[in-house]
């Protein structure tokens, strides 16, 4: 099962005690998941798995003791529908924006985006990307939707593609706390471990590279450094150098790959990495007015 799976089975076992939470996430189920037929008197809901719609009847059951729902299942597309009346017409249409005396309530409104991930969100693997996003058919269902989220102090942002209007989270410690928001608690861990292991892995890699690098560096510029020395041994001789650079250039060639602190402290008197970078500095300016 993906994560993304793994996130909507554990927000399908959970219903929340309290009425008015029940009914927030209801409507999130109507608003996300549900659409009304042409007569207009059947409600209709469209689940991608049992789990949802098993949620969805329980939530009927409770709420408004319906228990007339029919049960169909279309193999091809993979959805469960369950049908109600409405003959009076006081349903409005599921793509207009959800009342906001039903998500007044901090509780009623992370059950409702609860509802909403479970009928139009997805998540991708986090092993390979951080990705959470919401598909809505319409400009303001996205619109509120990304200002519920946003209440809660997490960035969210929008974006349409192709006919629909997509809510979307990119950063990791954004996911986590929306994770957290909805109720998501076995998944949030689970997400943490991967962040830590993945962001572990990250450092690990940046400072090999980095230490590659810096001894890339040290060698190349230990082989320049002979270079110029052995040149300057050829065609100028060591005895007529100072006795500071004379010094400086027999110590270089006897240790070759020591670093220049190390290199400092085999000089009499024994002088520190900036006075070594600088004498070697001199014997190359030396080396180079010769070529």
């Amino acid at each position: 099962m993906s994560f993304s799976g793994t996130v909507k089975e554990e927000l399908a076992a959970y219903i929340s005690p309290a009425r008015h939470c029940q009914l927030a996430e209801l409507a999130a189920f109507f608003h996300f998941g549900g659409r009304l037929t042409e007569d207009g008197c059947h409600i209709k809901f469209d689940m991608e798995n049992d789990a949802i719609a098993r949620k969805c009847f329980t939530l009927l059951q409770k709420t408004f003791n319906i228990n007339n729902v029919m049960r169909e299942a279309d193999e091809e597309k993979i959805f469960q529908a369950l049908h109600l009346y409405d003959e009076e017409h006081h349903i409005k249409p599921p793509d207009t924006p959800v009342n906001a005396l039903l998500i007044k309530n901090s509780c009623c409104a992370r059950a409702y985006l609860r509802g909403a991930f479970l009928c139009a969100g997805s998540m991708s693997d986090p092993e390979k990307s951080y990705h959470l996003e919401f598909v809505c058919n319409r400009p303001e269902q996205a619109g509120q939707l990304q200002n519920i989220i946003q209440e809660f102090q997490i960035e969210a942002k929008t974006i349409k593609r192709k006919k629909y209007y997509v809510v979307y989270l990119k950063e990791g410690s954004g996911i986590v706390d929306l994770l957290n928001v909805i109720g998501a608690h076995v998944s949030l861990m689970n997400l943490e471990n991967l962040r830590i292991v993945k962001e572990m892995r990250n450092s690990i890699n940046r400072r090999v590279n980095c230490e590659a690098a810096n001894i890339t560096k040290t060698v190349t510029a230990a082989s320049r450094q002979i270079e110029d020395i052995l040149l300057i041994k050829k065609h100028y001789g060591f005895e007529n150098l100072p006795d500071n650079l004379r010094q400086m250039a027999e110590i270089r060639l006897e240790y070759p790959e020591a670093p220049l602190k190390e290199l400092g402290e085999y000089l009499e008197p024994a002088v520190g990495k900036s006075g070594v970078n600088h004498r070697l500095r001199k014997l190359s300016e030396i080396a180079e007015d010769m070529r």
